[in-house]
């Protein structure tokens, strides 16, 4: 049995453009509420074979795949780069990651899912006990367009490396990079629809969430994961959510202060910003504050838009970049380079922005473009408050010679890098995710491998003992004597 995509009902199609150019780059369906549901069927279906090859069959397959995306990555990055405008070198970046990613899952989701022992403790010394973790069954994932590679691959391939299914929703934005991802998965796996695609706007997003999946990962905004978080509690479809962050850069006295701002300025407004674990807010210690502000200026001048990064890939968040940067002006801030005229229609200019108050929507709000705020604070301390005083909680960054442990410790933040810009996304056995607007569940790492299986326990008496506990024919002086054993072992410290 082949994979096969699904056939919308009604042939409505939409365009994938070039946000560069405009140039349609590819046509799509459309697919309706039926389509998906048929493709979640073909998963169910599907799911029980793949299961069935066990870990090493699974990661025979996974291993070929990512041959061929190693093999023929010149032509991903390219899709890759039509669809979100990014330079080659950036997606090749995101690209590569995944491809460690994949191997990663691959090679250890027998260590870390296979059946393991488990003590039994010494009333049920008796018994032997063990936990293994299975398949949930079908996984619906539905993909950002910022990284439209690293991060759907991030759930797709420890859904399958645990022996899943999966639905794969990319955004409307890069359909054609979802397709590529799916065609060649096919090439290795042409016996069954284990992965399958489905294409179109929020309403086929919605259907995937109400199809009868068996867990949904979604990354994307805060506002749209609380949307499908409550249509997922109306059948009580776990989902795990990656959503938005404002993350804080942390630059101590005695930090490397030439790291410490390539650093910002790298994570600021690489991907033209639009990274959910992008610097966004920075705070220096004042005894270093002038002399990094001059460092990341000096280092932001070189950066030109369309060379060391693309456009704008979604319209929208032009508007939503214009706002914060006005809005931050008009309370007083200075912007140190771009500023008010900093947003075209396509570009935005790298924007420094000092002076700029805690409560603005520059500081509070996630803006998603290539923007930063640099802060003054006398000490860590006061750093650490102004890094915590979100709703969000993604990742971080610390820049500290002698004290980044302990500030990494202190952070609100579901990841931490230290002393360099992203480097906990780049470590695949590292789990990756949030706290609070931030979403929760972890993709990457164990952890995530576990994410997309069910654990089972198991108990098993291997002889039968004279103290009966679990059954009606228990008498008093049973019971006394547990009372004494639980007593002599457990009742010692008061």
């Amino acid at each position: 049995m082949t994979a096969v995509e699904p056939k919308p009902a009604v042939q409505d199609t939409f365009d994938s453009l070039n946000p560069a150019t405009d140039e349609v780059v590819g046509t799509y369906p459309v697919h309706t509420a039926e389509d998906v549901r048929a493709a979640v069927a073909a998963a169910r279906a599907a799911a029980g074979w793949w299961a069935g090859l066990g870990f090493q069959g699974r990661a025979e397959r996974l291993h070929r795949w990512n041959g061929i995306i190693t093999h023929r990555l010149a032509e991903l990055c390219e899709v890759v780069s039509e669809e979100t405008g990014k330079p080659a070198g950036d997606a090749q970046l995101e690209a590569v990651l995944a491809i460690e990613h994949i191997h990663w899952a691959a090679r250890n989701a027998r260590k870390v899912l296979g059946r393991k022992r488990r003590p039994a403790g010494l009333l049920l010394s008796n018994h032997t006990a063990s936990v293994e973790y299975q398949p949930l069954g079908v996984v619906g994932v539905i993909g950002p367009w910022n990284y439209p590679v690293y991060t759907p691959l991030g759930s797709i391939t420890y859904a399958l490396a645990a022996g899943n299914a999966v639905v794969f929703k990319p955004s409307e934005y890069t359909p054609g990079v979802g397709k590529w991802l799916v065609d060649t998965f096919a090439e290795v796996v042409p016996e069954y629809p284990v992965l399958q695609l489905v294409t179109g706007f929020g309403a086929t997003g919605a259907a995937l969430v109400g199809a009868g999946v068996d867990k949904i990962a979604f990354t994307g905004s805060t506002a749209t994961g609380k949307k499908i978080m409550a249509a997922a509690a109306e059948t009580l479809t776990p989902v795990v959510i990656e959503a938005g962050g404002k993350d804080p850069l942390i630059v101590d006295s005695d930090a490397d202060l030439d790291a410490a701002a390539d650093a910002a300025v790298w994570g600021a407004f690489s991907n033209s910003g639009q990274t959910c674990i992008g610097v966004e807010r920075v705070y220096v210690h004042e005894q270093v504050y002038d002399t990094f502000v001059d460092k990341v200026v000096a280092l932001t001048r070189r950066v030109k838009p369309g060379e060391q990064y693309g456009p704008m890939t979604m319209p929208s968040q032009l508007d939503v970049v214009r706002r914060h940067i006005a809005d931050a002006l008009a309370r007083g801030g200075r912007a140190l380079t771009g500023g008010a005229d900093a947003v075209g229609d396509r570009f935005v200019e790298p924007t420094v922005l000092v002076d700029v108050p805690e409560d603005s929507a520059a500081v509070r709000e996630e803006t998603f473009g290539p923007t930063m705020t640099i802060a003054k604070v006398r000490d860590m301390d006061e750093a650490v408050e102004k890094a915590n005083a979100t709703v969000y909680g993604l990742g971080s960054t610390v820049f500290s010679r002698r004290n980044a442990a302990r500030l990494a410790q202190r952070l609100k933040a579901g990841m931490i890098s230290i002393n360099a810009p992203f480097s906990f996304a780049g470590t695949a056995s590292l789990p990756f995710g949030g706290v609070g607007d931030s979403g929760f569940g972890r993709i990457h790492g164990p952890e995530g491998l576990r994410e997309f299986a069910r654990s089972k326990a198991v108990a098993r008496q291997r002889f039968a003992v004279p103290i009966k506990l679990t059954t009606f024919a228990r008498t008093e002086k049973t019971d006394k004597l547990v009372s004494k054993l639980v007593t002599g072992l457990y009742g010692r410290k008061r």
